[in-house]
């Protein structure tokens, strides 16, 4: 593993910052927001965006596939979507003037570089589940081969609330692949006068075009390659194992509160998400900060809380809130 330079961490700045401001130009405010994608996406993760209607989800996204220079393709999921929509089918050919037959696989829209799943628990598990090997092992396997997806690969799922009529619950299983859960807010008074400003007019908006595949992919690799020491490591696994109310050192509060924790995934993702916090603040020392910081996002779909909760008006914010007070760092000389 080679450290990045401080060449390399300039250009992760500069991407950085040229996706935010292309960004800018049609998202009015959610820079926390727009902070978690790009992170995640430096970090070669998903995203799962939930929030109401009319929040610009869908529409943080296509300008994202706008302003990259990347294959970039749509799904919008219904409930009569087919898992095939997503993945791809064989079809039967027929040579002309002979009787010889040949299936021939058609690709779906994963076969791209950025995938929006636009209201992705609005169709049924059955094909909520397609992307399961694809966002997990870059591939897609049928007719007994397995066909890679091009890298870089990324998707960006938007998802209403399912308290929402209409909409199915996403599996654990389907929820783990996701690196963030990300949750949009309301905008403030101010931004909504200005989003009012700028859509009710005749304004004509160009995006341009700013990282290709190859740079995103380098700006991937230099992300891993940054060094993160025991100290972080350790606070990363303590903070996971502890959401476990199976786990000896568990605090009461999860006990009480979950009905299970976080798996060996989310420590991962804490890791790679502080390893990215720092790199776009120009930092090669990843802290503990950086992984505070990612908790929420990270851990946020990967509890589930009990009846005993939910009756009480508990939910997994909050329990993450308590964990990260409860939790302390490890000791810098032997985490």
């Amino acid at each position: 593993m080679s450290v990045p330079t401080s060449e390399k961490l300039a250009q992760i700045a500069a991407v950085h910052t040229a996706i935010k401001m292309e960004l800018g130009k049609v998202i009015v405010g959610q820079d926390d927001v727009i902070h978690q994608v790009l992170t995640a996406l430096l970090s070669r993760g998903h995203c799962l965006l939930l929030g109401v209607p009319g929040l610009a989800k869908t529409l943080l996204v296509r300008s994202l596939g706008e302003v990259l220079d990347l294959d970039f393709n749509r799904v919008q999921f219904t409930p009569d979507l087919m898992p095939s929509d997503i993945t791809g089918t064989e079809i039967l050919d027929e040579e002309s003037g002979s009787t010889r037959r040949s299936l021939r696989f058609v690709p779906g829209p994963v076969f791209t570089n950025l995938l929006l799943a636009d209201e992705i628990n609005r169709t049924p598990p059955k094909t909520q589940a397609a992307l399961l090997e694809a966002m997990q092992e870059y591939v897609v396997t049928t007719g007994g081969r397995s066909i890679p997806i091009p890298q870089p690969f990324f998707v960006l799922a938007t998802q209403n609330p399912i308290e929402q009529e209409g909409t199915y619950p996403l599996p654990e299983a389907q929820l783990d692949r996701f690196m963030f859960l990300i949750r949009m807010a309301y905008p403030q008074r101010a931004e909504e006068m200005q989003i009012l400003r700028q859509t009710t007019t005749n304004r004509e908006v160009t995006l341009t075009r700013q990282v290709d595949g190859a740079t995103l992919l380098d700006v991937q690799r230099c992300v891993r390659d940054i060094p993160v020491s025991e100290h972080v490591l350790g606070y990363c696994i303590d903070l996971v194992r502890n959401t476990r109310p199976a786990e000896t050192s568990a605090p009461e509060f999860v006990r009480a509160n979950l009905a299970y924790g976080a798996g060996p995934r989310a420590g991962q993702y804490l890791v790679l998400a502080a390893k990215a916090t720092a790199a776009l603040d120009g930092r090669l020392n990843v802290c503990c900060a950086d992984v505070r910081r990612n908790a929420h996002a990270v851990l946020g779909h990967r509890i589930a809380c009990n009846f005993h909760a939910t009756g009480e008006g508990i939910d997994a914010t909050q329990i993450i809130d308590r964990l990260l007070h409860h939790v302390p760092e490890p000791d810098s000389a032997g985490a």
